[in-house]
């Protein structure tokens, strides 16, 4: 019960961080993309926060064998930048500077009401699952 609540807790402060940070309105992230128009640099100190705690966080983490629960801390296998990640990122950088959405964001805007989100969220699932059945047929 504690874990889920945790999990909940944690959930709802990132999706507020979000909202006040300004990362689930599609025009200030299209903003923050517009380097030759009006740009907007405000998301570059949401970005450098983040990277901040996480560089921190992680090498917290990494000197741990178990996470608080007391599960296996898995650690990624493979650090090899391939064709398949390097497009994978292309492919999400393109959709973000699109919709002016990534998934966090989305969810957030979706579960506020906003349709543009909730179309993001469903192309979103549908290109998860058509990428599911391309690779298991691999």
């Amino acid at each position: 019960m504690i874990r889920r609540l945790s999990e909940f807790g944690v959930g709802l402060l990132f999706g507020l961080g979000l909202i006040v940070s300004g990362m689930t309105n599609p025009a200030k992230v299209i903003g923050f993309l517009n380097l030759s128009g009006n740009w907007d640099p405000s998301l570059a100190f949401v970005m450098g926060g983040a990277i901040l705690v996480g560089v921190f966080a992680f090498a917290f983490a990494r000197h741990r064998a178990k996470d608080f629960f007391g599960d296996a801390i898995q650690w990624p296998s493979s650090t090899a930048i391939d064709p398949r990640l390097v497009g994978g990122a292309l492919l999400f950088g393109v959709g973000w500077g699109l919709a002016g959405f990534c998934p966090g964001p989305a969810l957030v805007s979706m579960a506020a009401g906003v349709p543009k989100a909730l179309a993001f969220v469903a192309a979103m699932l549908i290109g998860m699952f058509v990428f599911e059945k391309i690779e298991r047929r691999r």
